[in-house]
């Protein structure tokens, strides 16, 4: 892959660690405790973190933002978590958290100019994500207001514009046909991580296995459940689609911009990545895809 799309890509592939560190750090679980939150696992802090910029959201309307989990998954945390702390008391620890977990990372360097010009430009990438898909995590994220600190500025960009390509991901995925089990199923069969890595999404085994029905009697998929030539060429264009809907804010970013961020970032994203903190198999492909 060359040209817009690749550089697209590349830029997620830069920013999506920073943003996905506060779901493993400890300070972030720390946070979720001190609000009452059960961290026995983790799956009650992500979705309260992740799904408060929504309000006090349903069910439903967690079901179909996050789009891959099963549904008894969502169910058994929202709305129940905000009866544990409302969404503004989530978001205020969420700034908290990443705070304690930036400084951890990456010491002194946060209060640094290279932290603040890398947060002005990714804030300038954030701000031209607007206006994404109506009901989206990236429209919710992009309506808070801003931190004052530049490494906050810097982890909320970072979410806006993940969160606006997720949204992007999403439409390309139902554009294609695509349920979100049978979305997971096509993932894993062009190899974007294995099938178990994607068990923390609660689709049963009945239900992985009916959606690998479903996908071989389309063509997508083999009797061994490898991808097709069809199911690779589909997830192929499910990917492009994304980089065309996330392209936006790193075209008005501009190249010097983009380059700029990508020097910035680099021993950042190097830390984040060699902290231990994140998972080395993730449902999303980084690396793979």
């Amino acid at each position: 892959m060359t040209g817009e799309p690749a550089r697209v890509r590349q830029m997620w592939h830069l920013v999506e660690p920073l943003h996905a560190v506060l779901y493993y750090a400890p300070a972030a679980f720390e946070e979720a405790a001190a609000l009452g939150y059960d961290t026995e696992e983790r799956w009650a802090s992500y979705f309260a973190w992740r799904a408060a910029p929504l309000g006090a959201a349903g069910a439903d309307e967690v079901v179909r933002t996050f789009h891959s989990f099963a549904p008894r998954v969502v169910n058994r945390h929202v709305p129940a978590g905000w009866a544990v702390a409302d969404p503004d008391a989530v978001l205020a620890a969420r700034l908290r958290a990443v705070d304690r977990t930036y400084r951890a990372l990456f010491g002194y360097r946060v209060e640094g100019a290279g932290f603040a010009e890398a947060a002005a430009l990714a804030r300038r990438a954030a701000e031209a994500a607007a206006p994404g898909v109506p009901g989206g995590l990236g429209v919710a994220n992009s309506a808070l207001p801003w931190p004052d600190a530049p490494h906050l500025t810097l982890w909320q960009a970072a979410t806006v514009l993940r969160e606006h390509r997720g949204d992007g991901h999403i439409a390309a995925l139902t554009g294609a046909g695509l349920d979100p089990v049978e979305s997971l199923v096509s993932f894993a069969a062009v190899g974007a991580a294995p099938a178990e890595v994607f068990a923390s999404r609660g689709w049963s085994a009945e239900e992985w296995g009916a959606a690998r029905l479903r996908l071989q009697e389309r063509g997508l998929l083999a009797a061994d459940g490898a991808a097709t030539d069809a199911g690779r060429e589909l997830r192929a264009k499910v990917e492009l689609r994304t980089d065309e809907e996330a392209a936006a804010p790193w075209r008005a970013l501009g190249a010097p911009g983009r380059e700029r961020l990508v020097e910035l970032l680099g021993e950042p994203w190097l830390e984040a990545v060699g902290s231990g903190l994140l998972p080395s198999e993730n449902t999303l492909g980084i690396g793979k895809v």
